[in-house]
């Protein structure tokens, strides 16, 4: 984790660390641009934007604001993958998976501003240093006076009242950086972004969410869920109980039937959230599950992005998939116009190309047996046909955000399953499902 920084807490601070990375982007260009013509060499205006000081400031900068702009990469980096340039998509895999942490200072700050002076009085042992800092907030580890050890998620500074700001303020900047293709419209994807932030700055919310979630699964030994320690969280301060177990992405070498074994429950959690629950956890991020080696459970994390679903939207969501199981076009035209996947004007040969996308996507349901994620390119298949129908702008339609949510959710766990070479017999856990 890189070294601590302080969160720009206002609105001018932040807009004018904007400004100082556009001006310190223009001025290296300016500077190697003046050199290399002085060379005799006549470099295009990208590569000149895409030094590697340039894209060291963008990601510094970004980085230290934290918030939206850290969510906007965040965001850009899971749904387009390998379709942008190399070196924005280091910038974005680095933002994706870190952020620098509050100084001390700042996060006594907000502690006593949350709990007032002499709130130390609460805790046996209190750890300063955060076990991670992301994009809204950061987590420290704490033991209470009763002895129960806990995780208390900390939100920056700003961060609520930055949000729609810093979202539009961070597109502009890659926009004109070059850093972002100009095909790519990512309306939708900011749009998102807001909504996303929002809810999951709510951390009175979060602990709702917890709660039933934890209620709703506490029938199953397979997953932890931690409990929200109510009398003491705030809006912008989450205290839960803690779950020790590792990163699920560092489980590569672990053995196939455990690989497997975690695809499959988590295929099946999101078949029971959608169907059964009403109630999806959509944040793709594999950072939000750990795993226990000595129990076998998976440790769920993270429910600001959880979203509710209703009982006809379910239905039709189930009633779509079987129409992929059974690749029954007629049918999934018409679910698909249910769920929001197309309008009535759309014309007919999109319609076509989103049908044979659905059906691309459902080809680990009608596989018979196990399916090989590891030796698939199902994920990068989806991933750039649904580019190449993102960036025709006659068929351009944003469908509805639930459906956003609920796409990026099953992306993110393609690509799990894919990172871990699972196998899975998705077709048996989508059985209690068949219509």
């Amino acid at each position: 984790m890189s070294g601590s920084t302080p969160v720009p807490g206002g609105r001018l601070s932040r807009l004018m660390r904007f400004g100082g990375l556009a001006t310190g982007v223009a001025g290296a260009m300016l500077t190697d641009g003046a050199r290399q013509w002085a060379q005799g060499k006549r470099p295009s205006l990208s590569d000149l934007l895409l030094t590697p000081g340039n894209v060291h400031r963008v990601t510094e900068q970004l980085s230290q604001l934290r918030g939206a702009a850290m969510k906007v990469g965040q965001l850009l980096s899971m749904d387009a993958g390998d379709l942008l340039p190399p070196e924005l998509s280091q910038v974005l895999s680095r933002l994706r998976s870190e952020a620098n942490p509050m100084p001390m200072s700042q996060l006594v700050m907000v502690l006593n501003e949350a709990w007032g002076t002499g709130w130390e009085a609460r805790f046996e042992r209190f750890s300063f240093t955060p076990l991670a800092a992301a994009s809204i907030g950061q987590v420290h580890e704490a033991v209470s006076k009763d002895g129960q050890r806990l995780a208390i998620k900390v939100q920056y500074p700003g961060v609520r009242e930055s949000i729609a700001s810093d979202v539009d303020n961070v597109a502009t900047l890659l926009r004109m950086s070059g850093l972002l293709p100009k095909e790519m419209d990512v309306k939708p994807l900011l749009d998102e972004g807001k909504r996303q932030l929002q809810d999951e700055a709510d951390y009175l919310q979060e602990a709702e969410h917890l709660r039933a979630f934890g209620e709703l699964l506490a029938d199953s030994s397979d997953f932890l869920v931690p409990k929200a320690h109510g009398q003491w969280s705030t809006s912008n301060i989450l205290v839960m109980s803690f779950a020790d177990g590792v990163a699920v992405e560092s489980l590569e070498q672990a053995s196939q039937p455990v690989r497997d074994r975690i695809i499959t429950l988590l295929f099946g959690l999101l078949l029971r959230e959608v169907f059964e629950f009403g109630r999806v956890q959509t944040d793709p991020n594999f950072a939000n599950y750990r795993y226990q080696q000595d129990t076998g459970r998976l440790v769920l994390l993270d429910f600001g992005a959880t979203r509710l679903y209703a009982p006809d939207t379910a239905q039709a969501y189930r009633r779509l998939l079987n129409a992929g199981l059974r690749a029954d076009r007629t049918t999934l035209a018409k679910e698909a116009l249910e769920v929001g996947y197309f309008q009535g004007e759309n014309l007919p040969r999109h319609r076509q190309v989103l049908i044979d996308l659905i059906i691309k996507a459902c080809e680990p349901l009608r596989h018979n047996g196990a399916y090989d994620f590891g030796t698939s390119d199902l994920a990068s298949q989806l991933r750039d046909a649904g580019w190449q129908l993102g960036t025709d702008r006659d068929f351009w339609h944003t469908p509805p955000v639930d459906v956003l949510f609920l796409h990026r959710k099953v992306a993110g766990l393609y690509l799990l399953a894919a990172k871990l070479k699972a196998r899975v017999d998705v077709r048996r856990v989508f059985e209690p499902y068949l219509l």
